[in-house]
C-alpha cells in the first residue's frame, strides 16, 4: 500500500482522536475516552507503518502540521472558535510548509 495513503489515513485517525478529546469534556464521558484511545493507538501504528518507507522527519512534520491544520479548521466550523486573522494567516502557513516538505522530498 502506498506510504502517503497510509500517513493521510494515520493523519486522519490523529484527527478522530483530537475531536473526541474535546468531546470527552476533560475525559470524564466514557465512549469518548475510548474514543481516544482507539484513534491515537491506530494512528500511531499506521504511522510507524509509512516510516517503513518514508523519511521520519518529513512524516512526523507533515502528521503533525496537517493534523494541526485540520484540527484548527473543524474548531472554527464545528466548535464556534475564533479565527481571526493571524490564525487564517498561521494555517496557510502550515499548508504551505507541508507542500513544501512533500515537494521537496519528490525532488529527492
Amino acid at each position: 500500500m502506498n506510504p502517503w495513503l497510509i500517513l493521510s489515513l494515520s493523519i486522519a485517525l490523529e484527527v478522530c482522536g483530537t475531536i473526541c478529546l474535546k468531546l470527552s469534556n476533560g475525559m470524564s464521558r466514557p465512549l469518548p475516552i475510548l474514543g481516544v484511545i482507539l484513534f491515537y493507538l491506530s494512528a500511531f501504528a499506521l504511522m510507524s507503518v509509512s516510516l517503513k518507507s518514508l523519511e521520519i522527519g518529513t512524516v512526523y512534520a507533515i502528521w503533525a502540521a496537517a493534523g494541526t491544520a485540520l484540527i484548527a479548521i473543524i474548531g472554527i466550523l464545528f466548535f464556534g472558535e475564533s479565527f481571526p486573522w493571524g490564525k487564517i494567516l498561521g494555517l496557510v502557513l502550515v499548508i504551505v510548509g507541508v507542500v513544501l516538505l512533500k515537494v521537496s522530498n519528490s525532488v529527492n
